[in-house]
């Protein structure tokens, strides 16, 4: 039988991993900047942990895991029959497959809450699972890489998110726009012109504004049951434009009725005011509305410039992350990387340096056991000096040991023979030029290091 891997999962060689932990380094290097530290979760949490924090969508795609041992034995004959697959998996399973890093997240806080320092920043890489239908960029096993700020309201904290994205994007090399909204500016929204219910609505419909125009705009949001009073009240909303001030201005004069859009307001100026000197464009953007059930104040979504694909990283506030396991009042701010996505910007704007690629950058040709006995202490010594080596294990033909340096795209090889062993010394082979040196060891590791 051909060995083969469950749908939505993959196998990473060894050029992905190297391009992977390029990706993992760089992330991590600029959170540990700002004071962010790692924590793990284990890849099973309780079923308790887990359902209903996802809706019921959410649920239906968690991976559960069967109890072991005789997982049957408490189930009667007559549950078998009825096949009521919720009902018996809630019998037989008490664990599943983290669906996300946020929840877990949570509810390491409450049980640890004793032990933490608050506020607490901190950052996590780990797989997570969904029971998806897979799908080009989408995966059944992928992994996230979030940071997390709890127990502060300060803005400050959301200014540095917002600098971390910026920092991370400039040392990939990648021009991105920074989109920012806020959860409450669009209540007040609602608010203002009485359409609660409506908010995704108007937002899907402003979003289509460049490519169906604003009559168009206009003619959706009366489909979605919208007067037209209301309507007219929501024209300069659509028609934003100008510097991100002159927009806050725009909205601060519609939202001149309501405390909690006029809150959102002061709150976006704030941040934007603090993110003048970024390297990368930041927007203010009325139609971003991700994860309206979860967040409560900014909203966050990074899109790449030179390539199209779609959201790349995105995040923002929530006032009760850790209420779901009973313990309210405990606000935070977090940010999540998309991995496989970042991996696939690089991939298309030819972005990952050279020696991120981590090869090894010299190999000792094997010529047999004397040549081996002199090359060994030689190795160690390079090896000693931080320079990625190997001995090529055994004493084939040249031509073979040759091919394994170029298919494995070594910069350098080492020979060493009669002549170079008489004269204490090695032969260094440039394999991009051909070039042939007679060295010490010291001055090996000077024309490699």
């Amino acid at each position: 039988m051909k060995p083969s891997i469950p749908k939505g999962t993959r196998d990473f060689g060894p050029v992905e991993m190297a391009k992977r932990n390029y990706i993992f380094n760089t992330i991590r290097s600029v959170y540990e900047l700002y004071g962010f530290q790692q924590i793990e979760t284990p890849a099973q949490e309780t079923l308790q942990t887990l359902m209903g924090k996802y809706g019921e969508e959410g649920d239906k795609l968690l991976f559960k895991i069967l109890n072991s041992g005789d997982y049957l034995s408490k189930i009667e004959d007559s549950e078998l029959t009825e096949r009521n697959t919720l009902r018996l998996a809630s019998k037989i399973c008490e664990k599943g497959l983290r669906y996300d890093l946020t929840v877990p997240f949570a509810r390491y806080v409450v049980m640890h809450r004793e032990e933490l320092q608050l506020p607490f920043k901190r950052y996590q890489v780990q797989p997570v699972w969904r029971a998806d239908r897979p799908q080009k960029g989408r995966y059944r096993e992928f992994y996230q890489f979030d940071g997390d700020v709890v127990g502060s309201d300060s803005l400050l904290n959301e200014v540095e998110l917002m600098q971390i994205v910026d920092t991370v994007f400039t040392r990939f090399g990648v021009r991105v726009q920074i989109k920012i909204n806020n959860r409450k500016i669009l209540t007040g929204i609602a608010e203002v012109i009485g359409a609660a219910d409506k908010i995704v609505d108007i937002t899907v419909a402003i979003d289509k504004l460049d490519k169906i125009g604003i009559d168009n705009v206009n003619a959706e949001l009366r489909e979605d049951g919208l007067t037209e009073e209301q309507i007219e009240k929501l024209q300069p909303i659509i028609m934003l434009e100008g510097t991100n001030e002159q927009k806050l201005e725009t909205i601060a004069q519609v939202l001149a009725s309501s405390e909690t859009g006029l809150k959102g307001v002061e709150e976006t100026k704030y941040i934007l005011g603090y993110l003048t000197s970024l390297n990368n464009e930041i927007q203010l953007d009325l139609t971003l509305a991700r994860g309206l059930s979860y967040y409560t104040g900014a909203i966050f979504e990074v899109k790449a410039l030179d390539t199209p694909m779609g959201s790349i990283s995105g995040g923002g506030r929530y006032d009760n992350l850790t209420g779901i396991f009973g313990m309210p009042g405990l606000s935070g701010v977090g940010i999540s990387f998309g991995v496989d996505r970042i991996y696939d910007v690089l991939n298309a704007l030819d972005l990952y340096p050279k020696d991120s690629l981590q090869t090894t950058q010299v190999l000792f040709i094997n010529f047999g056991e004397k040549e081996t006995a002199y090359c060994l202490p030689i190795v160690a010594k390079v090896r000693q000096a931080g320079i990625r080596a190997e001995i090529f294990p055994d004493s084939t033909k040249m031509k073979k040991q040759m091919s394994y340096a170029n298919a494995k795209q070594i910069p350098f090889v080492v020979l060493a023979g009669d002549n170079e062993m008489a004269a204490g010394k090695v032969t260094l082979k440039n394999m991009e030029t051909g070039e042939q040196t007679l060295v010490s060891a010291d001055e090996l590791i000077a024309a490699i290091g």
